[in-house]
């Protein structure tokens, strides 16, 4: 058992209804005379949802044991990603939906982290960012030097970024998985 108080940011749990959670982000919080709570932001690992709650510090939880092993993603037919085991070469087959947006961050052979639970494979984590190559942008005109001006990118993925006015066609960009957002240029 796992208790509220002892929550830290990459903690997986089983929520009151039965849900495998993450914990992404967590404050201790005590106003005056109230109660201590514990205010947590968490991620169900099976539908990608957010959620936002507290709890009081002493709320104690089942504590699950996910098992991370790499693999590599090959390709997706538009309604399932297939993965490969990079230990015996097996491939497994993800629903697209349940990747949700993070499809669109994955190239052919990307390394990957697949996460199992009870042995059985549920989903993937990536790594906190991903170098990517820029398929289309507007060329930045000579003179816009106004700092953090943004223009719209599309990545070899399909994905539209916002990047900085001196990225051009062909540039590599590092992207920050979690956000999506353009972290830098990569030479």
């Amino acid at each position: 058992m796992i208790l509220a108080v002892d929550f830290k940011e990459g903690t997986i749990f089983e929520d009151e209804h039965g849900q495998i959670v993450e914990v992404l982000h967590y404050q201790h919080h005590r106003k005056s005379q109230a109660r201590a709570v514990v205010r947590v932001k968490l991620k169900n690992l099976e539908t990608g949802a957010i959620i936002e709650t507290s709890y009081r510090p002493e709320d104690k939880f089942q504590n699950v044991l996910v098992e991370k092993r790499p693999k590599v993603y090959i390709y997706s037919d538009g309604k399932m990603a297939y993965f490969m085991d990079n230990a015996n070469y097996e491939q497994m087959g993800l629903p697209v939906e349940k990747l949700g947006p993070t499809i669109k961050l994955l190239t052919e052979n990307a390394e990957v982290e697949g996460l199992y639970l009870n042995e059985k494979f549920f989903n993937i984590e990536l790594p906190a960012n991903v170098v990517m190559k820029v398929a289309s942008t507007v060329p930045g005109v000579r003179g816009d030097t106004v700092s953090n001006m943004m223009k719209p990118a599309t990545i070899e993925s399909g994905l539209e970024i916002k990047v900085p006015l001196f990225i051009n066609e062909g540039d590599r960009v590092r992207i920050d998985t979690r956000t999506m957002e353009y972290v830098e240029r990569v030479k």
